[in-house]
């Protein structure tokens, strides 16, 4: 399904930003190939757009939505999930089937795709640990396999010398003798210190080594500091919620002040998390 001026705030979860020049839904990875294989335009991969905030400007190339590619298999030992796949329904599916790791994964809202490419985690766990192998799909259609080798892994990173390939599904090995974390017990845990069901981001910044980017923010006086109608939330200050109606720029004012005000009292640079398009 391809539309035109396909306003991404329909499509982010902060609920702001422009328009996109067309937007591409395939149903499946063939389709992906075949209309890669003539687009000639720039591309952007969205799941959930979690992590994402794009300018009220737009963006002036296709953006290809991966709700459809979420298919999830048994495969003896591992999982093979697409990318469009919520991290929380991996998580439930591999509990299902008595495969252990993937509980965190319960806490982060976002699809795999996202995950693999910011090396997502939380609790202590990190996605890429529990990866066994990954499918990409080259600007041009071509699809590869690839493995841990072949990627730069660190801290919300993942690095691949080719970068013009794209996630589109992963297999996985949750292979923890049992379960390590209960999942309703952390799902407690993330509503009752997130501010969960307004629109944001999850966490804006990542954490800087030995600090923890929330506490550097509130100790800064920060928390339900709001620029427009983007605000840093009450309840966890790495966040922000668009509150009233943000735009964008909003939105990107409010974290250039976060950093500046970090900057100046800890002399510490705040590195987003969050990708701005």
């Amino acid at each position: 399904m391809l539309r035109f001026n396909e306003p991404m705030s329909k499509h982010c979860s902060l609920r702001s930003g422009g328009k996109t020049n067309a937007f591409f839904q395939p149903t499946n990875l063939n389709e992906l190939s075949t209309f890669l294989k003539k687009n000639k335009k720039p591309i952007l991969m969205v799941g959930l757009g979690s992590n994402l905030l794009v300018r009220d400007i737009g963006f002036d190339g296709v953006t290809i939505h991966t709700k459809n590619l979420k298919e999830l298999n048994l495969l003896d030992h591992f999982i093979e999930s697409g990318a469009g796949t919520s991290l929380a329904k991996l998580s439930r599916f591999a509990l299902a089937n008595f495969k252990y790791g993937a509980e965190f994964l319960s806490a982060i809202p976002g699809s795999v795709g996202g995950a693999l490419a910011m090396n997502a985690g939380a609790f202590g766990s990190e996605i890429w640990k529990y990866v066994v192998s990954v499918k990409t799909i080259s600007f041009s259609g071509e699809i590869k396999e690839r493995y841990p080798r072949d990627f730069e892994i660190s801290y919300r990173s993942t690095v691949h010398k080719n970068s013009n390939e794209l996630f589109v599904s992963a297999v996985f090995n949750f292979n923890l003798k049992k379960q390590n974390d209960n999942v309703a017990d952390l799902l407690e845990k993330r509503n009752s210190t997130q501010p969960i069901g307004l629109p944001s981001c999850g966490s804006v910044f990542k954490n800087p080594k030995n600090y923890f980017a929330a506490e550097l923010i509130e100790s800064s006086g920060l928390k339900g500091y709001c620029i427009g109608g983007a605000c840093v939330s009450e309840k966890h200050a790495n966040y922000i919620i668009n509150q009233n109606n943000a735009t964008s720029q909003d939105i990107e004012n409010l974290i250039a002040h976060i950093q500046d005000t970090i900057k100046k009292k800890y002399l510490i640079d705040l590195e987003t998390e969050l990708i701005i398009i």
